[in-house]
């Protein structure tokens, strides 16, 4: 008798999912949806404590714990529902007692009869409330149709630069003068983020460039390159692709499989104009040179919190690490190992310690990561070199609107084996070579606009101080840049901006090079 009369019950076409009621924003979300010849929830009368049903479905749920799906399993102390609300709740308890009968549990046919009359006085909300849930179904089957991933998020970016170079004559003594044409360059980044936890991130990102490098080529000297001047001639080609996780509360790793840097995976303290195509114009801009090392390689990068003032980061990468050739791979190859404690006293200033270890072989010196002056990059020419780099940066937020931050760095570069140096110089091994830069960068934001970035950085970009087997840098070279970047909208923006080079390659004997670039940016 217990089954019939709840059988009468349970194939009403009253029912809904105790998943579908879970939380009071699904039932807002319902209202929104509402048909014009369905009650309003603000129309209706709230149930209170001293209503019968009130009593009569808090016995029930007591009774039987039916509202396991339902927000605080409860009615959230002794506050009155909506007449919406209620249904929910009475349907949690429809959907727990038929569980129970098909489970052949006892149900008191009181308990039944109850249930009988309030789905009866009911009926209304309940039929309303299925309505809604059905459009609501219809439109989710067709986003989870339509949509590209459920976990996988497609953020792209895209820049139209205007840039070029004045002066006279290029910076490495050739006589030649600068190709000062103006050229249109290009960048376009698709961003693949997908999370599996809704903690971490597997980015794949794809590349497509069209770029003159306003470097050696073409001024002489890579003091003259800009933030990104990777050229595939619009090619379709693979970025970057790493996975970033928690391994706990205060561990965080970073595994790069291609396109690693250190530039991305810890604090270069430099926050506001570090982003390659919205904050410098100029490589050497962005951050410490120290931050380069490596770059492009595969590796590991580990961020420790020990609290609010002391952070700690460790990485390593290696620049050919998917070549199985003699001296490449991930550990015979050129590799950087870095190391950085940060440091936070106040909530305004920030300090950074880094300290890094690189090995370039040969032919492939990379000293100040294409920042500095040619002798700097390569102070051994074409042999083997090993060196040690320090860094001290510092970042001060001045007033809400005005950051600024600087750096020093001092590289100790080592000759790995005899031979040839730069220019025919005699190298020994073990020979050293001393190479220094510094910069202070301001950050101004909101100038004019919401969303506005005015940037200026003045510095002394890597130059060779002392060389135990050939030449150093007798001049020293100064970096001047400013820009602006100014909102159009949320998604598009435009960036012009000067870069002033002067004694090119720390020799006062070279021209002055003035660089331009306004730059155009869509995210989407």
């Amino acid at each position: 008798m217990k089954k019939i009369l709840m059988a009468s019950v349970l194939t009403s076409s009253l029912f809904m999912t105790v998943a579908e009621i879970k939380a009071t924003e699904m039932l807002e979300q319902i209202n929104q949806y509402s048909q014009q010849n369905t009650p309003r929830v603000e129309e209706l009368k709230d149930i209170s404590p001293q209503d019968w049903a009130y009593e009569a479905l808090k016995n029930l749920v007591e009774r039987y714990n039916c509202l396991s799906g339902y927000p605080n399993n409860t009615y959230q102390g002794e506050n009155s529902l909506s007449r919406y609300e209620f249904a929910a709740a009475l349907n949690a308890c429809l959907q727990r007692i038929e569980m129970l009968i098909a489970e052949n549990e006892n149900v008191l046919i009181e308990d039944i009869q109850v249930l009988n009359k309030l789905t009866e006085d009911f009926s209304s909300e309940l039929i309303a409330i299925n309505q809604k849930l059905d459009n609501i179904d219809n439109r989710v089957a067709v986003l989870e149709n339509q949509t590209f991933s459920t976990n996988t998020k497609l953020r792209g970016e895209a820049v139209i630069a205007l840039e070029g170079v004045a002066g006279n004559k290029k910076a490495d003594g050739s006589g030649q003068d600068i190709q000062n044409n103006v050229v249109l360059n290009n960048r376009i980044r698709l961003n693949f983020d997908t999370s599996f936890t809704g903690k971490d991130i597997l980015k794949v990102r794809l590349d497509a460039l069209n770029t003159v490098p306003l470097g050696v080529p073409v001024t002489g000297t890579n003091m003259t390159r800009l933030t990104f001047d990777l050229n595939s001639n619009n090619q379709i080609k693979i970025g970057r692709v790493f996975y970033r996780f928690p391994a706990t509360p205060k561990l965080r790793f970073t595994i790069d499989a291609t396109g690693g840097r250190f530039i991305a995976n810890m604090p270069t303290f430099n926050s506001s104009l570090v982003n390659p195509i919205t904050g410098s114009v100029s490589r050497f801009g962005r951050a410490n040179p120290i931050y380069y090392q490596g770059i492009l390689g595969g590796g590991a990068t580990a961020n420790y919190r020990f609290n609010d003032i002391f952070k700690l980061s460790l990485g390593y990468l290696a620049r050919n690490a998917n070549d199985p050739l003699d001296n490449n791979g991930l550990f015979n190859g050129s590799y950087a190992i870095i190391t950085q404690l940060e440091i936070s006293p106040v909530d305004f200033v920030d300090l950074g310690l880094t300290y890094a270890h690189a090995y370039y072989p040969q032919a492939e010196g990379f000293v100040t990561g294409g920042t500095g002056s040619r002798l700097a990059n390569r102070p051994f020419g074409q042999l083997p070199t090993s060196a040690n780099h320090f860094g001290l940066q510092s970042s001060f937020r001045i007033y809400r609107n005005f950051i600024l931050s600087g750096w020093v760095g001092v590289s100790l570069a080592y000759a790995e084996n005899n031979g040839t140096g730069f220019q025919g110089a005699i190298v020994n091994k073990n020979d050293q070579a001393t190479i220094f830069n510094w910069a202070l960068t301001f950050a101004f934001l909101d100038l004019v606009k919401p969303g506005s970035l005015t940037g200026v950085v003045i510095g002394n970009p890597p130059k060779v101080t002392d060389n135990d087997s050939g030449p150093d840098n007798p001049d020293t070279p100064w970096h001047i840049e400013g820009f602006y970047r100014y909102p159009i909208t949320d998604n598009i923006s435009i960036s012009p901006g000067l870069l002033l080079i002067i004694n090119p390659e720390g020799n006062s004997n070279n021209d002055t090079i003035l660089v331009g670039s306004v730059r155009t940016v869509f995210k989407f």
